[in-house]
């Protein structure tokens, strides 16, 4: 049996060893440990304000709502931040802005190639469809790349969390032509909020925060040679397109909307009557390596790790 004070406590919790365990693991445990026994100090952390703390860690877990914190509270946009100011001091020709992937993306959507029509009938708002190319970093297309889009229905909820949607209901891959060209039809998805009444909602309202995110769509981009590109446009006009709970918001992400295009030559998208159109190119970097091709999401690519 021994006592100890908080500094001796925690030397030994970050200098136990048995094996040789992972240097970088016990790094960066070691430092995250340390900050959580000085905010406890420092902040006079009761003990009931940690156990509240712990249950409300369990209940996050539970609810598979992980990935709206980590949003929420600015750590995806940190890893973009960090990655864009790598390629600078790289001296990376930058593509597309990525953006945050969000915890909502499901590998395996139906596929087709060059154009999709990744909503259903009957059509559930106004009619959009959008359309470009995917390039290189020089301009040149890139051709036949893999173009995986996925948005939200018009009540803000995404297929396999809500149950009330088919699987892949809102989901599509489109395999672009030797061109470059992609395009598909759906509707101008809605922005949304957090759940109500959840480990997440509860802490937003803690901290005096909403949890409202600007309409979006979401694209994984991926073709041989390139460097994967995760990211998402944004819909012009939205209320929290300047105040996303999730600073996802980027310069060169929100598309110009067309209104009024003529259905000729959309025929094979069922497109029968003036609709919304909006073209976006999307800009790929050349990979430096094999691993930055891999054509999985960003949780993908941890789980097969």
């Amino acid at each position: 049996m021994a006592e100890f004070t908080p500094e001796q406590l925690l030397e030994l919790v970050n200098t136990s060893q048995v094996a040789q365990g992972n240097e970088r693991v016990r790094k960066i445990a070691h430092r995250v440990v340390s900050d959580l026994f000085h905010a406890i100090e420092e902040l006079d952390v009761t003990a009931d304000e940690f156990w509240a703390g712990v249950s409300w860690l369990s209940r996050l877990g539970a609810s598979g709502q992980i990935g709206l914190i980590t949003a929420g509270l600015g750590f995806d946009r940190l890893i973009d931040i960090r990655e864009d100011e790598a390629d600078q001091n790289a001296g990376r020709a930058a593509g597309t802005p990525r953006a945050i992937e969000g915890p909502l993306y499901i590998a395996g959507a139906p596929q087709s190639d060059s154009q999709a029509r990744v909503d259903e009938d009957p059509p559930r708002g106004e009619v959009l469809v959008m359309e470009g190319r995917i390039l290189d970093t020089d301009g040149n297309p890139v051709p036949h790349a893999l173009v995986d889009v996925w948005h939200a229905n018009e009540k803000g909820r995404y297929s396999h969390f809500d149950p009330d949607q088919e699987a892949f209901h809102l989901r599509r891959k489109i395999r672009a032509g030797a061109d470059g060209s992609y395009r598909f039809r759906s509707f101008i998805p809605p922005g949304y909020a957090i759940p109500p009444n959840s480990p997440t909602s509860e802490l937003f309202t803690a901290l005096g925060r909403h949890g409202n995110r600007p309409a979006h769509i979401h694209f994984l981009v991926a073709a041989e040679g390139m460097r994967t590109l995760t990211t998402q446009v944004n819909i012009p006009g939205d209320t929290f397109l300047d105040d996303d709970f999730a600073f996802a918001t980027r310069d060169g992400l929100i598309v110009n909307l067309q209104p009024g295009v003529s259905p000729n030559g959309y025929e094979s998208l069922d497109v029968n009557a003036p609709f919304t159109r909006a073209r976006f190119d999307f800009v790929l970097q050349k990979a430096t390596s094999p691993d930055e091709a891999r054509p999985e999401a960003r949780m993908d690519r941890v789980a097969a790790a």
